[in-house]
């Protein structure tokens, strides 16, 4: 089933540029491909920074990247107040040239709704696309909540009682969609951010990156506050220098507010000849350094939104037969579940003796490899994911009284 060209949707993004932001850019291509047109508000960055570009058939239109709020309400302020004039300011370029019938918000922050209510005066419907869980995420980032985590809890109310149809990542957030933002069970659907398997293949990898050691850990994603960076040095440390596993690396790719303060900290725990710090890889780049890891880890800590977000990165390292090290978090069994082992929550030292595990088991590493991969071929892959995305908008179009097809 496809849907008329009549069909217009524009998805707004803040926190990355798109084509990186990996999962509006399956929801995009996929869109497209299935008939709609696709236009794109995303901000500038990492390489790509031209206000307008058409690739692989979705419309994009970029403004400058705001800066980006580390503290305080005034900074936060600076930063959302900024990208919110760029919202306005595109979308109505957009609608100059051709209206849109959709918009979908891709949080974070929970404001995308502002722009939606205002074109609500012209018929049009918000889909939210719920990435991250603010309140939560402010929470787990600063370690209290006070006046702005009441306030995002009311721009979350206010997202959801805006959207005609939400679409939530796994099935917390769709408890949350429907327990605390009142959403009707049927307007809310589970659209799992997942790779797709036909370009994130399992090879050889670039060897070269092993530095020689016999184990090699992998970690891909954002270098920031709330990702757990600090407890995988430690368990680094204790893995190397108290566990004696000598011969071993850890390969770091990505990019974040707290980069430098990670490399610091290796630096101070003399763990320089066993760290890389790759940056930012795309394509055939980052394949090449996660195909050469033995393990993948995701040191991402056990907190109120850790427990219930879905991490991107474990879905990678299944999706290319990795075995995985994380903390016990929910949503981590849902995705992983025994392609996984399971460290005490935030115990640094609990996670460098499970990482020992796998090192001294190659066998066993393969087993939970290859059981991760078949979990995303037969489960979790976007292939299975994309009827939802296309339910998802069947749901709103029906909503506003409109076939979708």
């Amino acid at each position: 089933m496809t849907a008329t060209k009549a069909r217009h949707i524009l998805i707004v993004v803040e926190n990355l540029p798109v084509p990186l932001d990996r999962r509006v850019w399956l929801e995009a291509t996929t869109l497209v491909n299935a008939g709609y047109d696709v236009s794109v508000i995303s901000p500038m960055g990492r390489g790509w920074t031209k206000p307008f570009e058409v690739i692989e058939g979705v419309n994009i239109y970029r403004h400058l990247e705001p800066p980006e709020a580390h503290s305080g309400a005034l900074a936060y302020a600076r930063e959302w107040g900024q990208a919110v004039w760029h919202w306005f300011r595109l979308a109505r370029q957009v609608w100059n040239t051709q209206k849109f019938d959709v918009i979908q918000g891709c949080n974070p922050p929970d404001l995308i709704f502002v722009l939606a209510l205002w074109y609500r005066l012209w018929g049009v419907r918000y889909m939210f696309d719920h990435h991250d869980v603010c309140p939560e995420l402010f929470e787990a980032k600063f370690g209290k909540r006070g006046l702005l985590y009441g306030v995002m809890r009311v721009w979350e109310w206010l997202t959801f009682k805006t959207a005609t149809v939400s679409m939530a990542t796994n099935g917390s957030f769709r408890d949350i969609a429907i327990r605390r933002g009142g959403m009707a069970p049927e307007d809310v659907f589970v659209v799992r951010s997942a790779p797709k398997i036909e370009t994130f293949t399992p090879g050889p990898g670039n060897a070269e990156m092993r530095r020689g050691a016999g184990a090699v850990m992998g970690y891909v994603g954002v270098i920031g506050q709330q990702e757990g960076m600090d407890l995988l040095v430690q368990a680094g440390e204790h893995l190397i220098h108290t566990l004696g596993k000598t011969d071993v690396h850890f390969i770091i790719v990505g990019f974040g507010p707290t980069l430098e303060e990670v490399k610091q900290d290796v630096t101070n725990r003399g763990l320089d000849a066993y760290f890389t710090f790759t940056g930012a890889l795309y394509g055939p780049d980052l394949l090449a350094a996660l195909n050469v890891i033995d393990i993948g880890v995701s040191p991402d800590p056990k907190n109120p939104m850790n427990d219930i977000s879905t991490m991107n990165k474990v879905m990678e390292y299944m999706t290319l037969e990795k075995p995985v090290v994380q903390f016990d978090l929910t949503e981590g069994r849902v995705s992983a579940g025994e392609a996984s082992l399971y460290a005490r929550a935030n115990d640094p030292m609990d996670f460098a003796t499970k990482i020992a595990e796998l090192i001294e088991d190659p066998n066993r590493r393969a087993r939970m490899g290859a059981q991760g991969r078949a979990r995303v071929l037969n489960d979790l892959s976007w292939a299975h994911t994309t009827p939802r995305l296309l339910a998802a908008y069947e749901r709103i179009f029906a909503k506003m009284g409109r076939k979708a097809q």
